[in-house]
């Protein structure tokens, strides 16, 4: 750690009172019950992390529950129905409502305050998730309560959870519920990677960003690409189980593996989505506590982004024993053991900078819990390589080996860098700090508990004991170590019930706390405020408060970039994604109720859904559709107020749209979780071909339509693609007028409408019905996924057509426009593709 004296900053001197005055009042937050309209991401990190928090608890009681209907043989404590709802909602949760929303959380807090952002780009977004998935997580939770849980577990496998197995509404909460979980998960990704790639600080490029950053955006990426599988897997078993169009019913030309693909695509990565930014957090203690920059920082970042590449090939890890070929298990074994090389380099990384520290590493809260959770993931990462082995796995797949396997790597992985977090970064938002001496009471019920608890499981797995029985003959050799097991589940619940107790004693939210009292060397402990850090600061390093020790005082005198508010409300700097270059200023929405509305509305819609209670469903789709066109109607400012000065003398936009915007940016973002619902979609086309090919239609066969229909279709896509390029090119320069420029702007999403409406046509005059077999299933299913981009096109063109009679909409404010022009590029692409898919795969076929 150096300290560098001659710097050149962009401000000099401290900053007038009234402009901190200003930012308080820009930057304040609702009071009262109000609170529940904030946008700052402060306010929504904690918020986020709490309900998560109380999901982890409310699972963990569950637990118990099972662990004491285990604890002896042949108990009758808990009914097998009950433990069968028990058990798939603590799975669920604790997967679903706990681990992913989690770490997702922990992002929204704390990248801005580490990229030193006043908050992330799309704050109503953030809103809007996390009311969202509180609501809707909460109404699934309670079902347990009313004997209307889903049964099937927490990964829903087929033919188990089709009509015919879980009649009632148990599995469609799971299904709906979940599914829109998961959509909310995919609007917090969209944040996270906008904010960490365009609004990190000036002179911080990606080389300099905290590994927690590059931990975040590597998860936030995996998101994009791993949950629309079970998003697409979701809405096939959903539409079966309603309209009977036979997906997984084998009789019909359907495969239930089929469910185990789509979902461990998304569940294996999972596993790394939840333990990467973990990864990222105990990167960021580590050094602080050994007092030393990370050793291995650039073989990290090469490590995450490794894992995070092959995690996407592990999923048939998990389906060793359902009768797929020798080649395909030879190379998923050999895929599953080569992905611990990377996991390996971050453990010797974090060994090493320990080591490094020369004895001067610190044992305290934070530093127990990373030192845990490195002998807990490591024996869940060794017993992970021997499941890995194909003949070992046959042995153990079905036992309680695996259960212990697994929480050694979630509850190792995940559950105790959380822990780690909590005492190590409450200070930052905190007034005081958490017990220190009820902080290692917690830590030791915690880690003790936790062995107690699953080591033994590992031996009853062995023994012979499988998975997911609600009880047990007594004499097995299982009653000893069923009853340690449960034994050390209520001393683990014992630690988290201390630490309970530590946060209602000693957690108070707000400033006022010690300022970087662990003398970290990353951004997020300048002083702050609700305004986030007073200025934005000039990064030269990866530890700039060690190599510049007076950056706080530069910060809070205002002698760094955007010291003010510009624009008169709230902003934050918008930087190139490589360089970290100044652009321009975002300038972002406050506190309003139109994202709670919307999120309420929404969740409102699909539980509703599950109980078919279409009408009012449909009403609340219509609120919520509101709130949102209320929500985003100003969010497209304009460049009206030109460009304004951030420091020393430089001057930005305050506008601005195309390639550099970051409303581009997250547009192109959700076309990616487009084009992977997409791509999950030909996946399974194509997957019940191979395994059902005498369900299929050939060339010769009456249900494929004549030539003649694919090209009407294709002919209107292409005219309705060259009505979008025509309106772009029609946009009027400010306060002119071109009536043909809306007109086209409209007429576009209506042919690509029209074209998914003749397609369904097409099929329909064949006599082809799509619950007759799997193939016309799959057929219909290619427009059901257009036809969700054609309506949310129809939306976004007739919101771009009310902006233009507005005065909104030209050729120099123009996001909302382009935002749908390249949505609908997209969708016209994917369009054409399924006509070329549909139409002319089966005429391949003999």
């Amino acid at each position: 750690m150096t300290e560098t004296t001659e710097r050149k900053l962009p401000n000099e001197g401290n900053r007038p009172k009234e402009e901190v005055e200003e930012l308080l009042r820009i930057w304040a937050m609702p009071k009262g019950f109000r609170l529940v309209t904030a946008v700052n991401n402060t306010v929504i990190g904690l918020l986020y992390i709490g309900a998560a928090f109380a999901f982890f608890i409310a699972a963990g009681v569950l637990a118990l529950l099972m662990r004491t209907q285990l604890a002896v043989p042949e108990n009758d404590f808990l009914s097998q129905d009950l433990y069968n709802q028990i058990f798939t909602v603590h799975g669920t949760t604790m997967m679903f409502l706990f681990a992913v929303p989690a770490v997702e959380a922990l992002g929204v807090m704390l990248l801005p305050q580490m990229l030193a952002a006043r908050d992330l780009p799309f704050p109503r977004l953030s809103a809007f998730a996390i009311w969202a998935y509180v609501v809707g997580g909460t109404v699934f939770f309670s079902t347990v309560l009313y004997d209307l849980a889903p049964k099937g577990g927490w990964f829903m496998y087929t033919p188990l959870t089709l009509k015919e197995f879980s009649p009632g509404d148990n599995a469609d909460f799971w299904l709906l519920g979940i599914g829109f979980i998961e959509i909310s998960a995919i609007a917090g990704a969209i944040e996270i990677v906008v904010g960490a790639l365009r609004t990190r600080p000036p002179g911080m490029s990606l080389s300099k960003m905290p590994i927690f950053g590059w931990a975040m955006l590597i998860f936030a990426a995996m998101i994009m690409f791993a949950f629309p599988a079970v998003i697409l897997g979701t809405m096939l078993l959903e539409i079966e189980r309603s309209f009977g169009w036979p997906f997984f019913t084998a009789d019909k030309g359907g495969d239930p593996v089929l469910w185990q693909h789509l979902f461990w695509f998304f569940g294996h990565p999972e596993v790394y989505i939840i333990f990467l930014p973990a990864a990222g957090l105990v990167s960021m203690i580590v050094p602080t506590m050994a007092q030393r920059p990370l050793i291995g920082y650039n073989l990290i970042v090469v490590a995450l982004i490794a894992t995070g590449f092959f995690s996407f090939g592990l999923w048939v890890h998990h389906m060793f024993t359902t009768g797929i070929p020798s080649l395909s298990l030879a190379f998923f074994s050999a895929a599953s053991m080569a992905v611990a090389v990377p996991s390996g380099i971050q453990m010797f990384s974090w060994i090493a900078t320990i080591a490094g520290s020369k004895g001067r590493f610190r044992i305290n809260t934070p530093s127990l819990f990373v030192l845990g959770f490195i002998f807990i993931f490591t024996v869940g990462g060794l017993t992970g390589i021997m499941v890995a082995l194909v003949p070992l796995d046959f042995q153990v797949h079905d036992t309680y080996f695996v259960v212990a396997h697994f929480h050694y790597v979630l509850i190792g992985g995940m559950v105790f860098p959380l822990f780690a977090t909590f005492y190590y970064w409450t200070p930052m938002v905190a007034k005081r700090q958490l017990s220190e001496r009820l902080g290692r009471w917690v830590f030791w019920l915690m880690f003790i508990g936790f062995n107690v608890a699953f080591f033994p499981m590992h031996i009853t797995g062995l023994r012979g004991m499988p998975r997911r029985v609600w009880t047990y003959e007594s004499g097995l050799g299982w009653d000893w170590l069923n009853m340690i097991s449960t034994v050390g589940a209520y001393i683990f619940a014992a630690g988290v019930a201390v630490f309970v107790i530590d946060l209602f004693r000693n957690f108070r939210a707000g400033e006022g706390g010690p300022d970087n009292p662990w003398n970290a060397g990353t951004l997020e402990w300048l002083p702050n405020d609700v305004y986030s850090a007073r200025s934005v600061p000039l990064i030269d390093s990866r530890e700039p408060l060690w190599d510049h020790p007076t950056l706080p005082q530069e910060v809070q005198e205002g002698r760094h970039f955007l010291p003010n508010a510009p624009t008169g409300g709230r902003e934050t700097i918008v930087t190139s994604a490589i360089e970290g270059k100044p652009q321009y200023i975002i300038q972002m929405p406050g506190p309003g109720w139109s994202p709670f509305i919307a999120a309420v509305f929404t969740a409102s819609f699909f539980l509703l859904l599950t109980i078919k209670l279409v009408i009012p469903a449909v009403i609340c789709a219509v609120i919520a559709v509101g709130a949102m066109l209320y929500w985003t109607w100003g969010l497209d400012p304009g460049p009206g107020k030109g460009e304004v000065e951030i420091g020393a003398g430089l001057k930005v936009p305050t506008y601005m749209s195309g390639l550099s915007s970051h409303s581009w940016w997250a547009m192109i973002v959700l076309m990616l979780v487009a084009s992977s619902l997409y791509i999950a979609y030909v996946f399974s086309y194509l997957y019940l071909w191979v395994v059902s090919p005498e369900f299929w239609a050939g060339r010769a066969s009456p249900e494929v339509p004549d030539w003649l229909w694919p090209l009407a279709d294709a002919a209107l896509i292409v005219l309705g693609t060259l009505c979008m390029w025509g309106a772009g090119r029609l946009l009027p320069k400010p306060g002119e007028r071109r009536l043909l420029m809306p007109v086209l702007n409209a007429l576009g999403p209506l042919l690509l409408a029209a074209a998914v409406a003749l397609e369904i046509y097409a099929h329909w005059q064949t006599g082809l019905s799509p619950t007759a077999n799997s193939y016309g299933a799959m057929v219909y299913m290619q427009s059901v996924v257009n036809a969700q981009l054609a309506l949310a096109l129809l939306f976004m063109g007739g919101f771009a057509v009310a902006r233009y009679f507005a005065g909104k909409l030209d050729c120099e404010r123009r996001v909302s426009f382009d935002n749908g022009a390249l949505l609908y590029y997209y969708a016209a692409g994917q369009a054409l593709f399924g006509l070329v898919l549909i139409h002319g795969f089966p005429r391949m076929v003999i």
